[in-house]
């Protein structure tokens, strides 16, 4: 099983995906994405899905319109891992292929 990240640790890989955020209320990462139109908003969520099945950790995420918000965190640790500190950072990647920084 994967470790939570301890407060410290959890703190400074967030600084590492800048955009995201800690969801108050619960031990979670958030990020709102917002791109040029429903297309491009679709085509990150089948790229990041794909990313996603490949590590077996899936995000918690809504598409509304070009916005797309996603939670992530490791339901079986109970808390934020570095599987979210990963997808973070591929979605972040994914993002950046359609001109979203």
């Amino acid at each position: 099983m994967v470790e939570r990240l301890a407060a410290a640790e959890r703190h400074k890989a967030l600084q590492g995906v800048p955009g995201w955020r800690e969801v108050d209320g619960r031990e979670a990462i958030a990020r709102i994405f917002t791109f040029k139109d429903f297309n491009e908003a679709f085509g990150f969520m089948t790229r990041a899905a794909l990313v996603a099945e490949k590590n077996d950790h899936h995000p918690e995420w809504r598409n509304v319109y070009k916005t797309v918000e996603v939670v992530l965190t490791t339901h079986d640790a109970g808390g934020i891992t570095r599987r979210d500190i990963d997808l973070a950072s591929a979605m972040d990647a994914i993002a950046r292929q359609f001109g979203v920084a």
